[in-house]
């Protein structure tokens, strides 16, 4: 064979080699988020980026305990395409009955579930990084509301952390929210901060290749966006969600961003709360393709205390 052939072959080899990695990369970069973990669309957020999305996030819920369960699936148009299922069976929220400097007090935990698939290869699921947090929330008057969230995601280490999907070690998340509730309008923003750390790595060479998996995350920004209003007990509007890498993990790492917008429509049924989402990326930055998602909100309070004097906001 012609020394030519051989090395237009073996190019067409290193090519498919690398779109290949690339996409187990896109994979770990979605697959882990809090609430899924990270595949394509998800840049490094270990929650996934929109999925407050049509939660007054900055409100207190009233004295109770609650269940949010945020079931979603994606498909991203890369080359080779990936899809991202995600669900959240149980994140659990305890409104207390205390009050700590004017803002009321809740605890929070949930245990995300991920699959990963990239078409053609092969697929992943497994438990992503269990989050627990405790919140503030203060009734601002005049229909508004704001709030702020600290907690920590624990280490795991199963399939999906061998492609970055989750990760292996403790990490941070910050979030601070404003919601504007009156007149049937749910108009909010939900801003997240998460810390990541540098790869380790598993030669003296540093690189794509090289880094442990499990062991990297980026620092990263989420921002979620409401803007619906109810008419009765059926809820429509836009929502919107932007994303953000921070930093690079390991060496070669191109840093991601996106924007995503879409609609809601949701129906009050009085003992449950459902809410449909469908959103589409509008501009992304090394995603390697747009991600179309369909999404739910539903949330079942357990047991709610008598009602009180304090105002307090219904998700």
């Amino acid at each position: 064979m012609p020394s030519r052939h051989i090395k237009t072959r073996a190019k067409a080899v290193m090519e498919n080699k690398m779109n290949f990695k690339k996409a187990l990369v896109t994979a770990a970069i979605s697959a882990a988020s809090l609430i899924g973990g990270n595949i394509e669309a998800q840049a490094g957020s270990e929650i996934l980026p929109g999925i407050t999305t049509g939660i007054a996030l900055g409100a207190p819920l009233p004295q109770g305990v609650y269940v949010l369960q945020l079931p979603s699936y994606g498909y991203t148009n890369s080359k080779p395409a990936v899809n991202l299922g995600v669900v959240v069976p149980a994140w659990v929220i305890w409104s207390t009955p205390w009050d700590i400097l004017g803002g009321h007090l809740l605890f929070d935990a949930a245990s995300p579930l991920a699959n990963a698939a990239i078409h053609g290869a092969r697929s992943w699921a497994g438990v992503s990084n269990p989050l627990i947090e405790a919140q503030l929330k203060w009734n601002l008057g005049g229909g508004w509301f704001g709030g702020v969230q600290a907690g920590g995601y624990l280490p795991v280490d199963n399939d999906l952390t061998q492609i970055s999907a989750a990760r292996d070690f403790a990490s941070f998340q910050t979030v601070a929210a404003v919601s504007y509730l009156a007149d049937g309008y749910n108009l909010s923003a939900t801003f997240i901060y998460g810390t990541g750390q540098n790869a380790s790595y598993s030669s003296p060479v540093h690189s794509s290749l090289t880094a442990n998996p499990g062991s990297w995350g980026t620092n990263w920004i989420n921002l979620d966006l409401t803007a619906t209003k109810k008419f009765g007990k059926v809820e429509v509007g836009a929502v919107g969600y932007g994303s953000w890498d921070l930093d690079q993990p390991y060496v070669g790492y191109a840093k991601q961003s996106q924007f995503v917008l879409g609609g809601l429509i949701g129906y009050d049924f009085g003992a449950v709360n459902v809410a449909f989402k469908l959103t589409r990326t509008l501009a992304e930055t090394n995603y390697g393709g747009f991600e179309t998602r369909g999404w739910a909100n539903i949330i079942i309070p357990l047991w709610v205390a008598a009602p009180s004097t304090t105002i307090a906001a219904k998700y």
